[in-house]
């Protein structure tokens, strides 16, 4: 079983290193080429300022008389108000009523996925997710001896299967993981797949003596265009949801998420005291309080996503020009397309002679596709089109 999970953990790196190895490359590449011949589409990071409002939050926080930008100690399990309303947006959100013990705010949703796996996983259990998929995560369940099993989503739109998933399961299964929208497809997963699924391990917990959990990463739940994102929270007992503001609010820096467990759940209070608990001695302690201070004042607010929406028009347009095959991705702001000629790194590396940085489908669970991030300047999506059309076998 050691050697299993050591080899799970190794290939999990070799995918990382993937979207790693591609900024790197960028970089040597604008010393050569100069930055504005450059056009990467490599790292997921949101480039859109944060609403106006936070300026102003800032502000106040930096001016308070009593409280000097509110730092200090505070509960583990975060602020009390910032829970408290989070629990009400998350209310209306996921159609599951929520009091503030029911969120735990996180470092992120990465801190999030941390936590809860420290708390639930033992050595060998394992973790299904639908392929491509985040890499990372092969790394948060691996941590404590957890086994990532990808399940390979077919079809052109990567609609979520829920046989193939179930098909996978076994007695050491602990946890199915979902992204929706997803990275890197940008898919978002329809209800009906969604609700088949919740169903099928509602039936199979009823007969198990360890329960199989049901985890829904959302820190792209806003970036929607055109399809409604589903409430995951109420499709079951065991349903638990984690998110960020990382992307909704461009505070990536500021690392404040949150979990949120089904107050339904048999022993949900002792699965919230344990996150509470893992989340401070992994080392975290808390969230930033001035990260939380900001992000409850900015609960009403998002980033412009007509600026998003108009990358992803762009992206599409400049993609189908260049001859791609690609699904339109409904959320988040990724692409996925084929890699002409079907080797996505050969294909990712005759695109960096000419200027373009991609990251081959392989660092995401899938060969033969590349990710392509549109959270760029439109300028930069537009000129890419000669490097991209350069670059086809």
């Amino acid at each position: 079983m050691q050697r299993l999970i050591a080899q799970d953990i190794a290939q999990a790196m070799d995918n990382a290193s993937w979207i790693r190895r591609m900024f790197e490359a960028g970089n040597e590449l604008r010393k050569t080429l100069g930055p504005d011949n450059v056009f990467d589409f490599s790292l997921g990071n949101p480039d859109v300022p944060p609403p106006a409002k936070a300026r102003d939050v800032l502000r106040a926080l930096a001016d308070d008389a009593v409280r000097p930008c509110g730092l200090g100690y505070m509960p583990n399990a975060g602020l009390p108000a910032f829970r408290d309303a989070l629990a009400a947006k998350l209310t209306r959100e996921q159609g599951v009523p929520l009091e503030g013990r029911h969120v735990i705010a996180t470092v992120g949703a990465a801190g999030a996925l941390v936590a809860f796996f420290r708390a639930t996983l033992e050595r060998g259990d394992e973790v299904l997710v639908p392929a491509p998929y985040f890499v990372e995560y092969g790394f948060y369940c691996g941590h404590f001896g957890g086994v990532l099993r990808p399940v390979p989503m077919r079809g052109p739109d990567f609609a979520l299967d829920p046989e193939a998933l179930l098909a996978q399961v076994t007695d050491r299964t602990r946890a199915i993981l979902l992204n929706s929208p997803n990275n890197p497809t940008g898919a978002i997963y329809a209800e009906p797949a969604l609700r088949a699924l919740a169903d099928a391990v509602n039936r199979l917990n009823a007969t198990r003596a360890r329960p199989l959990f049901l985890l829904s990463d959302e820190p792209y739940r806003v970036f929607a265009f055109g399809a409604a994102v589903p409430p995951f929270l109420r499709l079951s007992p065991w349903a638990v949801v984690l998110g960020s503001f990382s992307k909704s609010l461009s505070l990536a820096g500021e690392r404040i998420g949150y979990v949120a467990v089904n107050p339904a759940l048999d022993g949900a209070d002792t699965l919230l005291a344990a996150l509470t608990l893992t989340n401070r001695t992994l080392g975290y302690v808390n969230a930033p309080i001035l990260g939380q201070r900001l992000a409850l004042a900015l609960l009403d607010e998002q980033v412009d996503l007509a600026l998003y929406d108009a990358r992803r028009q762009a992206m599409a347009a400049m993609l189908a020009e260049a001859g791609l095959r690609f699904a339109m991705p409904q959320g988040a702001f990724y692409f996925f397309p084929e890699a002409p000629g079907g080797d996505d790194v050969a294909y990712c590396q005759r695109l960096l002679r000419h200027g373009a940085i991609a990251v081959p489908g392989r660092g995401f669970g899938m060969a033969g596709h590349i990710r392509l991030c549109c959270a760029v300047p439109m300028d930069s999506i537009r000129r890419a089109l000669p490097a991209f059309q350069a670059a086809r076998p």
